[in-house]
Protein backbone atom coordinates (compact mmCIF):
# COMPACT_ATOMS: atom_id res chain seq x y z
CA UNK A 1 0.00 0.00 0.00
CA UNK A 2 2.97 2.22 0.64
CA UNK A 3 4.42 2.08 -2.34
CA UNK A 4 1.33 2.93 -4.28
CA UNK A 5 0.45 5.76 -1.90
CA UNK A 6 4.24 7.11 -2.87
CA UNK A 7 3.98 6.66 -6.31
CA UNK A 8 0.67 8.86 -5.98
CA UNK A 9 2.21 11.58 -4.15
CA UNK A 10 4.54 12.07 -6.40
CA UNK A 11 2.80 11.14 -9.75
CA UNK A 12 -0.39 12.79 -9.67
CA UNK A 13 0.37 16.55 -9.00
CA UNK A 14 3.02 15.70 -12.36
CA UNK A 15 0.26 14.22 -14.01
CA UNK A 16 -1.85 17.45 -13.06
CA UNK A 17 1.35 19.68 -14.63
CA UNK A 18 0.66 18.05 -17.72
CA UNK A 19 -2.39 17.65 -18.08
CA UNK A 20 -3.53 21.65 -16.84
CA UNK A 21 -0.78 23.10 -19.58
CA UNK A 22 -2.49 20.67 -22.24
CA UNK A 23 -5.82 22.22 -21.42
CA UNK A 24 -5.06 25.71 -22.96
CA UNK A 25 -5.49 28.83 -21.02
CA UNK A 26 -8.87 29.09 -23.27
CA UNK A 27 -10.22 26.92 -20.49
CA UNK A 28 -9.38 29.06 -17.35
CA UNK A 29 -12.42 27.44 -15.18
CA UNK A 30 -11.76 24.21 -16.17
CA UNK A 31 -7.75 24.53 -15.40
CA UNK A 32 -8.79 26.10 -12.06
CA UNK A 33 -10.96 22.85 -10.87
CA UNK A 34 -8.49 20.60 -12.65
CA UNK A 35 -5.21 22.40 -10.42
CA UNK A 36 -7.74 22.21 -7.54
CA UNK A 37 -8.49 18.12 -8.29
CA UNK A 38 -5.22 17.00 -8.45
CA UNK A 39 -3.85 18.78 -6.20
CA UNK A 40 -6.78 17.37 -2.86
CA UNK A 41 -5.67 14.03 -4.61
CA UNK A 42 -1.77 14.40 -3.84
CA UNK A 43 -2.68 15.83 -0.16
CA UNK A 44 -4.98 12.61 0.62
CA UNK A 45 -2.72 10.28 -0.62
CA UNK A 46 0.55 11.98 1.45
CA UNK A 47 -2.16 11.84 4.43
CA UNK A 48 -2.35 8.66 4.09
CA UNK A 49 0.72 7.80 3.97
CA UNK A 50 0.80 8.86 7.38
CA UNK A 51 -0.69 5.30 8.32
CA UNK A 52 2.01 3.78 6.30
CA UNK A 53 4.73 4.95 8.34
CA UNK A 54 8.03 2.96 8.56
CA UNK A 55 11.60 2.95 7.98
CA UNK A 56 11.47 -0.31 5.14
CA UNK A 57 12.09 0.62 1.61
CA UNK A 58 8.55 1.04 -0.23
CA UNK A 59 9.91 1.11 -3.63
CA UNK A 60 12.81 0.16 -5.38
CA UNK A 61 14.20 0.85 -8.82
CA UNK A 62 17.21 -1.14 -9.81
CA UNK A 63 18.91 1.51 -12.14
CA UNK A 64 22.31 -0.19 -12.44
CA UNK A 65 25.53 -0.56 -10.81
CA UNK A 66 26.61 3.40 -11.92
CA UNK A 67 23.29 4.71 -10.28
CA UNK A 68 22.39 2.11 -7.89
CA UNK A 69 18.63 1.37 -7.23
CA UNK A 70 16.05 4.51 -6.84
CA UNK A 71 14.14 3.65 -3.74
CA UNK A 72 11.84 5.28 -1.72
CA UNK A 73 11.17 4.61 2.14
CA UNK A 74 8.21 5.94 4.32
CA UNK A 75 9.85 7.16 7.33
CA UNK A 76 8.63 9.92 9.47
CA UNK A 77 10.82 12.81 8.39
CA UNK A 78 10.38 12.06 4.77
CA UNK A 79 6.13 11.20 5.10
CA UNK A 80 5.66 14.51 7.20
CA UNK A 81 7.34 16.79 4.59
CA UNK A 82 5.46 15.26 2.21
CA UNK A 83 2.33 16.02 3.72
CA UNK A 84 3.40 19.32 4.63
CA UNK A 85 4.33 19.92 0.87
CA UNK A 86 0.53 18.44 -0.82
CA UNK A 87 -1.34 19.79 1.84
CA UNK A 88 -0.69 23.28 2.10
CA UNK A 89 -0.02 23.09 -1.57
CA UNK A 90 -3.26 22.11 -2.35
CA UNK A 91 -4.19 25.30 -0.21
CA UNK A 92 -2.06 27.44 -2.03
CA UNK A 93 -3.94 26.00 -5.19
CA UNK A 94 -6.99 26.43 -3.74
CA UNK A 95 -6.27 30.05 -2.87
CA UNK A 96 -5.00 30.90 -6.55
CA UNK A 97 -8.63 30.34 -7.52
CA UNK A 98 -9.67 33.63 -6.70
CA UNK A 99 -6.24 34.99 -6.25
CA UNK A 100 -5.12 34.53 -9.99
CA UNK A 101 -8.50 34.70 -11.50
CA UNK A 102 -8.65 36.10 -14.87
CA UNK A 103 -4.70 35.96 -14.79
CA UNK A 104 -2.89 35.19 -18.80
CA UNK A 105 -0.78 31.80 -18.31
CA UNK A 106 -2.62 30.08 -16.24
CA UNK A 107 -1.15 26.86 -17.52
CA UNK A 108 2.46 27.60 -17.17
CA UNK A 109 1.54 29.18 -13.45
CA UNK A 110 -0.31 25.42 -12.48
CA UNK A 111 1.69 23.18 -14.28
CA UNK A 112 5.25 24.73 -12.51
CA UNK A 113 3.10 24.37 -9.03
CA UNK A 114 2.14 21.09 -9.25
CA UNK A 115 5.55 19.91 -11.10
CA UNK A 116 6.82 21.78 -7.61
CA UNK A 117 4.91 19.92 -5.35
CA UNK A 118 5.46 16.85 -6.58
CA UNK A 119 9.58 17.45 -7.03
CA UNK A 120 9.68 18.33 -2.95
CA UNK A 121 7.68 14.71 -2.07
CA UNK A 122 10.02 12.89 -4.15
CA UNK A 123 12.77 14.71 -2.42
CA UNK A 124 11.77 13.88 1.03
CA UNK A 125 10.76 10.57 0.04
CA UNK A 126 13.59 9.16 -1.91
CA UNK A 127 16.61 7.73 -0.01
CA UNK A 128 18.83 7.50 -2.82
CA UNK A 129 21.30 10.84 -2.32
CA UNK A 130 21.52 11.13 -6.33
CA UNK A 131 18.11 11.13 -6.63
CA UNK A 132 17.48 13.55 -4.06
CA UNK A 133 19.81 15.82 -5.85
CA UNK A 134 17.57 15.68 -8.99
CA UNK A 135 14.46 16.44 -7.16
CA UNK A 136 16.43 18.90 -5.32
CA UNK A 137 17.16 20.81 -9.08
CA UNK A 138 13.48 20.85 -9.85
CA UNK A 139 12.36 22.81 -7.47
CA UNK A 140 15.01 25.16 -8.40
CA UNK A 141 13.72 25.44 -11.49
CA UNK A 142 10.52 25.46 -10.66
CA UNK A 143 10.88 27.90 -7.97
CA UNK A 144 13.07 30.53 -10.42
CA UNK A 145 9.96 30.03 -13.27
CA UNK A 146 7.54 30.68 -10.34
CA UNK A 147 9.16 33.44 -8.86
CA UNK A 148 10.06 34.89 -12.35
CA UNK A 149 5.55 34.14 -13.58
CA UNK A 150 4.95 38.25 -14.32
CA UNK A 151 7.70 38.11 -16.63
CA UNK A 152 7.32 41.30 -17.97
CA UNK A 153 8.41 42.66 -14.74
CA UNK A 154 12.09 43.17 -14.47
CA UNK A 155 11.89 42.98 -10.67
CA UNK A 156 10.78 39.63 -10.88
CA UNK A 157 12.70 38.17 -13.76
CA UNK A 158 15.73 39.69 -11.68
CA UNK A 159 14.17 37.82 -8.40
CA UNK A 160 14.03 34.65 -10.02
CA UNK A 161 17.53 34.54 -11.17
CA UNK A 162 19.25 35.57 -8.18
CA UNK A 163 17.12 32.67 -6.36
CA UNK A 164 18.42 30.17 -8.96
CA UNK A 165 21.88 31.38 -9.02
CA UNK A 166 22.23 31.14 -5.39
CA UNK A 167 20.71 28.50 -4.66
CA UNK A 168 22.90 26.22 -7.41
CA UNK A 169 25.69 27.08 -4.63
CA UNK A 170 24.03 24.69 -2.68
CA UNK A 171 23.15 22.68 -5.43
CA UNK A 172 27.08 21.85 -5.75
CA UNK A 173 27.51 21.28 -2.09
CA UNK A 174 24.39 18.49 -2.19
CA UNK A 175 25.79 16.56 -5.58
CA UNK A 176 29.37 16.90 -4.10
CA UNK A 177 28.08 15.02 -1.13
CA UNK A 178 26.44 12.06 -3.53
CA UNK A 179 29.69 11.77 -5.45
CA UNK A 180 31.96 11.61 -2.62
CA UNK A 181 29.34 8.79 -1.00
CA UNK A 182 28.88 6.81 -3.62
CA UNK A 183 32.71 7.19 -4.63
CA UNK A 184 33.76 5.52 -1.25
CA UNK A 185 30.71 3.61 -0.59
CA UNK A 186 30.00 2.47 -3.99
CA UNK A 187 26.08 3.58 -2.92
CA UNK A 188 23.66 6.07 -2.98
CA UNK A 189 21.63 4.46 0.08
CA UNK A 190 21.60 7.33 2.64
CA UNK A 191 19.92 4.92 4.86
CA UNK A 192 23.01 2.56 4.63
CA UNK A 193 25.39 5.52 5.25
CA UNK A 194 23.54 6.72 7.50
CA UNK A 195 24.16 3.22 10.20
CA UNK A 196 27.66 3.34 9.23
CA UNK A 197 28.89 6.90 8.68
CA UNK A 198 32.52 5.72 9.57
CA UNK A 199 33.26 3.97 6.06
CA UNK A 200 34.03 7.26 4.80
CA UNK A 201 37.54 9.01 6.30
CA UNK A 202 37.36 11.26 8.70
CA UNK A 203 38.50 14.54 6.35
CA UNK A 204 36.37 13.10 3.53
CA UNK A 205 33.15 13.00 6.07
CA UNK A 206 33.90 16.26 7.06
CA UNK A 207 34.14 18.09 3.35
CA UNK A 208 30.74 16.26 2.71
CA UNK A 209 29.36 17.62 6.40
CA UNK A 210 30.09 21.19 5.46
CA UNK A 211 29.34 20.82 1.73
CA UNK A 212 25.50 19.84 2.91
CA UNK A 213 25.57 22.63 5.61
CA UNK A 214 26.45 24.85 2.55
CA UNK A 215 23.65 23.41 0.32
CA UNK A 216 21.42 23.73 3.23
CA UNK A 217 22.48 27.52 3.90
CA UNK A 218 21.65 28.37 0.34
CA UNK A 219 18.11 26.36 0.05
CA UNK A 220 16.58 27.56 3.21
CA UNK A 221 18.64 31.01 2.52
CA UNK A 222 20.50 31.16 5.71
CA UNK A 223 23.91 33.43 6.21
CA UNK A 224 25.42 34.29 4.29
CA UNK A 225 22.70 33.91 1.86
CA UNK A 226 19.60 35.01 2.68
CA UNK A 227 18.82 37.93 0.13
CA UNK A 228 17.53 35.77 -2.58
CA UNK A 229 14.51 35.12 -0.18
CA UNK A 230 12.98 38.61 0.10
CA UNK A 231 13.77 39.43 -3.86
CA UNK A 232 11.56 36.56 -4.59
CA UNK A 233 7.97 37.93 -3.10
CA UNK A 234 7.94 39.43 -6.44
CA UNK A 235 5.94 35.73 -7.28
CA UNK A 236 2.38 35.59 -7.00
CA UNK A 237 1.55 35.40 -3.21
CA UNK A 238 0.24 31.80 -3.26
CA UNK A 239 3.59 30.69 -4.76
CA UNK A 240 5.63 33.14 -1.52
CA UNK A 241 3.43 30.77 0.70
CA UNK A 242 4.04 27.46 -1.40
CA UNK A 243 7.58 28.51 -1.54
CA UNK A 244 8.23 30.15 2.56
CA UNK A 245 6.09 27.08 4.12
CA UNK A 246 5.69 24.22 2.20
CA UNK A 247 8.47 23.20 -0.24
CA UNK A 248 11.74 25.42 -1.20
CA UNK A 249 13.05 26.31 1.89
CA UNK A 250 11.97 23.45 4.43
CA UNK A 251 14.56 21.27 1.94
CA UNK A 252 17.81 23.07 3.69
CA UNK A 253 16.39 21.86 7.46
CA UNK A 254 15.35 18.42 5.83
CA UNK A 255 18.39 18.28 4.53
CA UNK A 256 20.36 18.70 7.78
CA UNK A 257 18.14 16.40 10.24
CA UNK A 258 18.11 13.64 7.49
CA UNK A 259 21.86 13.55 7.90
CA UNK A 260 22.43 14.91 11.40
CA UNK A 261 23.97 11.25 12.64
CA UNK A 262 26.27 10.62 10.33
CA UNK A 263 27.90 14.51 10.38
CA UNK A 264 27.33 15.51 14.15
CA UNK A 265 30.82 14.24 15.25
CA UNK A 266 32.39 15.57 12.38
CA UNK A 267 34.77 18.59 14.43
CA UNK A 268 33.29 22.45 14.44
CA UNK A 269 30.26 21.04 12.46
CA UNK A 270 27.44 21.23 14.68
CA UNK A 271 29.00 24.53 16.20
CA UNK A 272 29.02 25.98 12.65
CA UNK A 273 24.86 25.31 12.15
CA UNK A 274 24.45 27.02 15.21
CA UNK A 275 26.05 30.04 14.37
CA UNK A 276 24.47 30.27 11.26
CA UNK A 277 20.90 29.50 12.29
CA UNK A 278 22.08 32.34 15.28
CA UNK A 279 23.33 35.31 12.67
CA UNK A 280 20.41 34.14 10.20
CA UNK A 281 17.66 34.46 12.99
CA UNK A 282 19.07 38.00 14.35
CA UNK A 283 19.99 39.52 10.94
CA UNK A 284 16.48 38.79 9.32
CA UNK A 285 14.74 40.06 12.66
CA UNK A 286 16.12 42.61 12.35
CA UNK A 287 15.55 43.51 9.07
CA UNK A 288 11.85 42.65 9.48
CA UNK A 289 11.42 45.45 11.73
CA UNK A 290 12.71 48.41 9.62
CA UNK A 291 10.92 46.67 6.76
CA UNK A 292 7.57 48.11 5.00
CA UNK A 293 6.97 45.64 2.41
CA UNK A 294 3.96 43.40 3.92
CA UNK A 295 5.35 40.43 1.85
CA UNK A 296 9.18 41.15 2.74
CA UNK A 297 8.05 41.62 6.31
CA UNK A 298 6.90 37.68 6.16
CA UNK A 299 9.98 36.91 4.07
CA UNK A 300 12.54 37.76 6.83
CA UNK A 301 10.52 36.36 9.63
CA UNK A 302 10.82 33.42 7.40
CA UNK A 303 14.52 33.64 7.24
CA UNK A 304 14.70 34.10 10.69
CA UNK A 305 12.31 31.12 11.97
CA UNK A 306 14.34 28.80 9.96
CA UNK A 307 17.06 30.32 11.61
CA UNK A 308 15.66 28.85 14.64
CA UNK A 309 15.38 25.25 13.53
CA UNK A 310 19.16 25.06 11.77
CA UNK A 311 20.21 26.21 15.30
CA UNK A 312 17.91 23.25 16.91
CA UNK A 313 19.26 21.00 14.67
CA UNK A 314 22.95 22.06 15.48
CA UNK A 315 22.17 21.60 19.32
CA UNK A 316 20.57 18.33 18.48
CA UNK A 317 17.07 18.65 19.21
CA UNK A 318 16.15 17.07 15.85
CA UNK A 319 12.41 17.04 17.47
CA UNK A 320 12.45 20.54 18.34
CA UNK A 321 13.30 21.87 14.88
CA UNK A 322 10.79 19.50 12.94
CA UNK A 323 7.70 19.99 14.89
CA UNK A 324 8.60 23.94 14.55
CA UNK A 325 9.16 23.33 10.55
CA UNK A 326 5.45 22.17 11.59
CA UNK A 327 4.02 25.18 13.35
CA UNK A 328 5.97 27.37 10.67
CA UNK A 329 4.49 25.78 7.88
CA UNK A 330 1.19 26.18 8.75
CA UNK A 331 1.26 29.77 10.62
CA UNK A 332 3.35 30.96 7.78
CA UNK A 333 1.39 29.81 5.03
CA UNK A 334 -1.58 31.20 6.77
CA UNK A 335 0.20 34.37 7.31
CA UNK A 336 1.18 34.50 3.28
CA UNK A 337 -2.23 33.58 1.96
CA UNK A 338 -3.79 36.31 4.47
CA UNK A 339 -1.36 38.61 3.00
CA UNK A 340 -2.21 37.96 -0.37
CA UNK A 341 -5.66 38.54 0.49
CA UNK A 342 -4.69 41.89 1.71
CA UNK A 343 -2.94 42.98 -1.09
CA UNK A 344 -5.84 41.15 -3.60
CA UNK A 345 -8.41 43.66 -1.67
CA UNK A 346 -6.46 46.90 -1.88
CA UNK A 347 -3.66 46.66 -4.08
CA UNK A 348 -0.76 47.61 -2.70
CA UNK A 349 2.62 46.12 -0.51
CA UNK A 350 3.01 48.95 1.17
CA UNK A 351 2.10 49.07 5.20
CA UNK A 352 2.64 52.67 5.07
CA UNK A 353 -0.55 52.77 2.72
CA UNK A 354 -3.11 50.58 4.69
CA UNK A 355 -3.75 50.67 8.32
CA UNK A 356 -7.90 50.20 9.50
CA UNK A 357 -8.09 47.50 7.64
CA UNK A 358 -9.65 45.18 10.40
CA UNK A 359 -13.00 46.92 9.96
CA UNK A 360 -12.99 46.52 6.09
CA UNK A 361 -11.34 42.82 6.21
CA UNK A 362 -13.05 41.35 9.10
CA UNK A 363 -12.64 37.76 8.48
CA UNK A 364 -8.46 38.55 7.35
CA UNK A 365 -8.24 40.64 10.18
CA UNK A 366 -9.15 37.34 12.39
CA UNK A 367 -7.04 34.83 10.44
CA UNK A 368 -3.93 37.14 10.54
CA UNK A 369 -4.13 38.11 14.19
CA UNK A 370 -4.20 34.02 14.54
CA UNK A 371 -0.90 33.67 12.20
CA UNK A 372 0.71 36.60 14.01
CA UNK A 373 0.24 35.32 17.62
CA UNK A 374 1.79 31.96 16.58
CA UNK A 375 4.59 33.67 14.92
CA UNK A 376 4.94 36.02 18.17
CA UNK A 377 5.36 32.59 20.40
CA UNK A 378 2.20 33.43 22.09
CA UNK A 379 0.49 31.06 24.75
CA UNK A 380 -1.37 28.34 23.57
CA UNK A 381 -0.55 28.55 19.41
CA UNK A 382 1.85 26.43 17.72
CA UNK A 383 4.72 28.30 17.44
CA UNK A 384 4.56 28.78 21.52
CA UNK A 385 5.40 25.28 22.02
CA UNK A 386 7.57 24.75 19.22
CA UNK A 387 9.76 27.71 20.01
CA UNK A 388 9.98 27.01 23.24
CA UNK A 389 10.77 23.37 23.15
CA UNK A 390 13.96 24.79 20.37
CA UNK A 391 15.24 27.22 23.51
CA UNK A 392 15.03 24.47 26.44
CA UNK A 393 16.88 22.44 24.20
CA UNK A 394 19.50 25.49 23.25
CA UNK A 395 20.00 26.14 26.86
CA UNK A 396 20.27 22.70 27.60
CA UNK A 397 22.44 21.47 24.90
CA UNK A 398 23.25 24.07 22.96
CA UNK A 399 26.70 25.37 24.10
CA UNK A 400 28.19 28.03 24.10
CA UNK A 401 25.15 29.65 26.52
CA UNK A 402 26.02 33.22 24.24
CA UNK A 403 24.44 31.74 21.50
CA UNK A 404 20.97 30.77 23.56
CA UNK A 405 21.25 34.19 24.35
CA UNK A 406 20.86 35.77 21.06
CA UNK A 407 18.56 33.31 20.62
CA UNK A 408 16.23 34.78 23.25
CA UNK A 409 16.52 38.43 21.99
CA UNK A 410 15.40 37.24 18.65
CA UNK A 411 12.61 35.90 20.46
CA UNK A 412 11.51 39.76 21.61
CA UNK A 413 12.35 41.25 18.25
CA UNK A 414 10.22 38.72 16.72
CA UNK A 415 7.42 39.47 18.94
CA UNK A 416 8.42 43.48 17.97
CA UNK A 417 8.44 43.44 14.15
CA UNK A 418 5.44 41.19 14.42
CA UNK A 419 2.68 43.55 16.34
CA UNK A 420 4.38 46.09 14.55
CA UNK A 421 3.22 44.17 11.33
CA UNK A 422 0.04 43.46 13.12
CA UNK A 423 -0.62 47.31 13.70
CA UNK A 424 0.00 49.08 10.35
CA UNK A 425 -2.22 46.94 8.78
CA UNK A 426 -5.44 46.79 11.13
CA UNK A 427 -5.22 49.34 13.54
CA UNK A 428 -3.43 52.25 12.25
CA UNK A 429 -5.30 55.31 11.24
CA UNK A 430 -5.00 55.06 7.44
CA UNK A 431 -3.40 57.45 5.70
CA UNK A 432 -4.82 57.60 2.29
CA UNK A 433 -8.13 56.75 1.25
CA UNK A 434 -8.06 53.39 -0.59
CA UNK A 435 -10.77 50.96 -2.14
CA UNK A 436 -10.92 47.98 -0.55
CA UNK A 437 -12.61 44.93 -2.35
CA UNK A 438 -13.94 41.65 -0.45
CA UNK A 439 -12.29 38.57 -0.04
CA UNK A 440 -13.39 35.55 -2.76
CA UNK A 441 -14.80 32.68 -1.30
CA UNK A 442 -11.61 30.31 -2.47
CA UNK A 443 -10.11 32.54 0.10
CA UNK A 444 -11.72 31.85 2.91
CA UNK A 445 -11.60 27.87 2.23
CA UNK A 446 -7.62 27.74 2.23
CA UNK A 447 -7.00 29.84 5.16
CA UNK A 448 -9.88 28.89 7.63
CA UNK A 449 -8.53 25.25 7.90
CA UNK A 450 -4.62 27.05 8.31
CA UNK A 451 -6.25 29.11 11.11
CA UNK A 452 -7.15 25.90 13.02
CA UNK A 453 -4.27 24.75 12.41
CA UNK A 454 -2.06 27.42 14.06
CA UNK A 455 -4.27 26.98 17.48
CA UNK A 456 -4.42 23.13 17.24
CA UNK A 457 -1.70 21.52 15.24
CA UNK A 458 0.88 21.33 18.91
CA UNK A 459 -1.59 18.86 20.13
CA UNK A 460 -0.15 16.31 17.52
CA UNK A 461 3.61 16.67 19.47
CA UNK A 462 3.30 12.98 21.37
CA UNK A 463 1.98 11.46 18.19
CA UNK A 464 4.21 13.55 15.93
CA UNK A 465 7.11 12.10 18.46
CA UNK A 466 6.28 8.52 18.16
CA UNK A 467 6.55 8.57 14.58
CA UNK A 468 9.59 10.23 13.74
CA UNK A 469 10.94 8.02 16.88
CA UNK A 470 10.00 4.61 15.95
CA UNK A 471 10.75 5.31 11.95
CA UNK A 472 14.67 7.03 12.57
CA UNK A 473 16.63 4.81 14.89
CA UNK A 474 19.48 6.24 13.58
CA UNK A 475 18.47 9.76 14.89
CA UNK A 476 17.90 8.75 18.98
CA UNK A 477 15.14 10.51 19.01
CA UNK A 478 13.86 10.44 22.52
CA UNK A 479 10.33 9.95 23.45
CA UNK A 480 7.75 12.68 24.50
CA UNK A 481 4.59 12.34 24.69
CA UNK A 482 2.12 15.53 24.60
CA UNK A 483 1.66 15.17 28.03
CA UNK A 484 5.31 15.31 28.96
CA UNK A 485 5.81 18.25 26.54
CA UNK A 486 3.53 20.67 28.57
CA UNK A 487 4.66 19.80 31.93
CA UNK A 488 8.01 20.28 30.71
CA UNK A 489 7.31 23.60 29.29
CA UNK A 490 5.16 24.93 31.50
CA UNK A 491 7.81 24.48 34.47
CA UNK A 492 10.85 25.14 33.43
CA UNK A 493 12.05 28.48 34.36
CA UNK A 494 13.45 29.31 30.34
CA UNK A 495 9.92 29.43 29.41
CA UNK A 496 8.97 32.00 31.44
CA UNK A 497 12.20 34.43 30.70
CA UNK A 498 11.21 33.53 27.06
CA UNK A 499 7.70 34.92 27.74
CA UNK A 500 8.75 37.71 29.38
CA UNK A 501 11.00 38.61 26.24
CA UNK A 502 8.34 38.25 24.33
CA UNK A 503 6.46 40.67 26.21
CA UNK A 504 9.12 42.97 26.31
CA UNK A 505 9.09 43.32 22.97
CA UNK A 506 5.26 44.05 22.50
CA UNK A 507 5.85 46.78 25.45
CA UNK A 508 8.42 47.93 23.07
CA UNK A 509 6.11 48.42 20.05
CA UNK A 510 2.98 49.96 22.41
CA UNK A 511 5.52 52.30 24.55
CA UNK A 512 6.86 52.90 21.05
CA UNK A 513 6.02 56.80 21.04
CA UNK A 514 8.13 57.69 24.43
CA UNK A 515 11.27 55.99 23.20
CA UNK A 516 11.69 58.24 19.76
CA UNK A 517 15.18 59.13 21.42
CA UNK A 518 16.50 55.72 21.42
CA UNK A 519 15.21 55.02 18.29
CA UNK A 520 16.71 57.97 16.51
CA UNK A 521 20.29 56.65 18.17
CA UNK A 522 19.58 53.53 16.28
CA UNK A 523 18.69 55.13 13.42
CA UNK A 524 22.48 54.56 12.17
CA UNK A 525 21.25 50.28 12.53
CA UNK A 526 17.96 50.68 10.45
CA UNK A 527 19.40 51.97 7.45
CA UNK A 528 22.29 49.38 7.55
CA UNK A 529 19.71 46.68 7.86
CA UNK A 530 17.01 48.16 5.26
CA UNK A 531 20.36 47.43 2.93
CA UNK A 532 20.48 43.99 4.03
CA UNK A 533 23.97 44.55 6.16
CA UNK A 534 25.95 44.93 3.08
CA UNK A 535 25.31 41.48 1.84
CA UNK A 536 22.95 42.29 -0.77
CA UNK A 537 26.19 44.12 -2.94
CA UNK A 538 27.83 40.39 -1.92
CA UNK A 539 25.45 38.37 -3.63
CA UNK A 540 24.47 40.72 -6.39
CA UNK A 541 27.95 40.69 -7.46
CA UNK A 542 28.23 36.81 -7.53
CA UNK A 543 25.17 37.02 -9.77
CA UNK A 544 26.27 39.33 -12.04
CA UNK A 545 29.37 37.63 -12.42
CA UNK A 546 27.68 34.22 -13.75
CA UNK A 547 25.20 36.19 -15.42
CA UNK A 548 28.42 38.25 -17.09
CA UNK A 549 29.99 34.48 -17.80
CA UNK A 550 26.55 33.28 -19.43
CA UNK A 551 26.74 36.19 -22.01
CA UNK A 552 30.46 35.20 -23.06
CA UNK A 553 29.68 31.83 -23.38
CA UNK A 554 26.70 32.31 -25.72
CA UNK A 555 28.93 32.63 -28.62
CA UNK A 556 29.32 28.59 -28.48
CA UNK A 557 25.72 28.76 -29.30
CA UNK A 558 25.56 29.09 -32.91
CA UNK A 559 21.83 28.26 -33.77
CA UNK A 560 22.78 25.85 -36.50
CA UNK A 561 20.56 22.59 -35.36
CA UNK A 562 23.11 20.23 -37.05
CA UNK A 563 26.11 21.56 -34.87
CA UNK A 564 24.08 21.75 -31.85
CA UNK A 565 23.06 18.21 -32.27
CA UNK A 566 26.66 17.46 -33.03
CA UNK A 567 27.71 18.93 -29.53
CA UNK A 568 25.26 17.06 -27.85
CA UNK A 569 26.24 13.36 -29.17
CA UNK A 570 29.75 14.01 -28.90
CA UNK A 571 28.85 14.61 -24.94
CA UNK A 572 27.13 11.76 -24.79
CA UNK A 573 29.64 9.40 -26.77
CA UNK A 574 32.01 10.86 -23.95
CA UNK A 575 30.28 10.21 -20.57
CA UNK A 576 29.00 6.81 -21.56
CA UNK A 577 32.84 5.54 -22.50
CA UNK A 578 33.64 7.50 -18.72
CA UNK A 579 31.33 4.95 -17.61
CA UNK A 580 32.50 2.13 -19.04
CA UNK A 581 35.59 2.71 -18.20
CA UNK A 582 34.49 3.15 -14.39
CA UNK A 583 32.70 0.23 -14.58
Amino acid sequence: MADILIGLTILVPWLGALVVWLVGDKHEKFQHTLAVIFSIIAGISAVLLLGQVSSGTAISISIGSTYGDYSFVPDGLGVFLAVIATVIGSLAVIFSVDYMHGEKQLGRYYAMVLFFIGAMAGLVLTSNMMLMFVFWEITALCSYVLISFYNDDPKAVRGGIKALIITQIGGLGLLLGSILLIAYTGSFDINVFLTNPSVLPGNILGIMAFGCLIAAAAKSAQFPFQTWLPDAMEAPTPISALIHAATMVNAGVYLLARFFPAFEGVPGWRISVMVVGMISALLAAVMALVAYDLKRVLAYSTVSQLGYMVYAVGAGGLFASQFHLLSHSVFKALLFLSAGAIIHSVGTRDMRLMGGLGKKLPFVRFVFVVGSLALAGIPIFNGFWSKEMILETGLEHGNPIWIYVVMLIVAGLTALYTFRCLWMVFYAEPKVEQEVHTTGKAMKIALAPLAFGAITTWLLAGLFNQMLRTSLPAHNISELTLIDMIKEIVTAPATWIALAVVGLGIMTWITRDSLKTITKGLQGIANFAQNSFGFEIINSSIENGVQTISEKLRITQTGQLSWNIFGIVFGLVIVIAVLVIGA
